[in-house]
């Protein structure tokens, strides 16, 4: 790897920890950067999914602050293990195309439940107003969701989440932002024990990658805390459609 390929992926880096923190959708900023070094898409999907894990730690740690105490919080963590595991056995055992072909729809249909949270709540219910069960049930169903899409491609797996989320818990958007990062970060430990040991990761971009998603995690989870919640919300919405948009013209070309 030359000087100029591991700048771009340092730059990358940062940039993608900063992303994934506010936003969710990082990913597409560091995939793209690991196939313009040379990588085949397979590896680079692989090693782009171990590369932004350190940036989700930083991001939790940067927004521990906000994160809701409680036993409810932790019972997600065994369904986000369990979906990613399934996420990570598709990509590794199956054809890409299908799922390529429906995953601008799912980030643009996500970007959608946020944009429009409030009257869907209305049609739906407040959270606060929703029994206990059936919120419970809800919640596991979108965190299990979302953890298998992360497994299987993981960009803009945090718009995913934090429109899912946003929808059915009664909590400030930062709050929701907070366990955001706590869940990304299990799906991102969960891929790089099964990717570490069956994917093919190229641990040199890794090396260059993991260490500046690491800073720029934390530096966006901290951004997070003063930001508006109309001000987050939008650059949400905007990130998210873009990604969206970017992905079906990837996909359609």
């Amino acid at each position: 790897m030359d000087l100029s390929s591991a700048a771009l992926l340092v730059a990358a880096g940062l940039a993608a920890g900063t992303v994934n923190a506010v936003a969710g959708g990082g990913s597409l900023i560091t995939f793209p950067a690991l196939i313009a070094v040379g990588l085949p898409p397979i590896p680079a999907n692989v090693s782009n999914s171990v590369s932004v894990f350190p940036g989700y730690v930083a991001s939790v740690a940067g927004s521990r602050a906000d994160l809701p105490r409680g036993r409810s919080l932790w019972l997600l963590l065994p369904t986000t293990v369990a979906g990613t595991i399934v996420g990570c056995l598709l990509l590794l055992a199956t054809p890409a195309r299908a799922f390529e072909l429906t995953v601008p729809f799912l980030v643009l249909g996500a970007t959608a439940v946020l944009a429009f949270q409030d009257p869907l709540r209305r049609l739906v219910g407040h959270p606060a107003d929703l029994a206990p069960r059936r919120r419970t049930v809800t919640v596991q169903a979108m965190v299990a969701v979302g953890a298998v899409y992360g497994g299987y491609f993981g960009a803009a797996l945090g718009v995913m989440l934090v429109a899912g989320l946003a929808l059915v818990l009664d909590a400030t958007l930062a709050r929701v932002s907070a366990v955001k990062n706590l869940l990304s970060a299990t799906v991102g430990l969960t891929t790089l024990v099964v990717f570490a040991l069956f994917g093919p990761i190229n641990w040199a971009a890794v090396a260059v990658v993991a260490p500046a998603t690491l800073v720029g995690g934390y530096a966006g989870a901290r951004l997070v805390r003063r930001l508006p919640p109309v001000v987050l919300k939008t650059l949400i919405v905007v990130f998210g459609t873009g990604i969206g948009l970017y992905l079906l013209w990837r996909a359609l070309r």
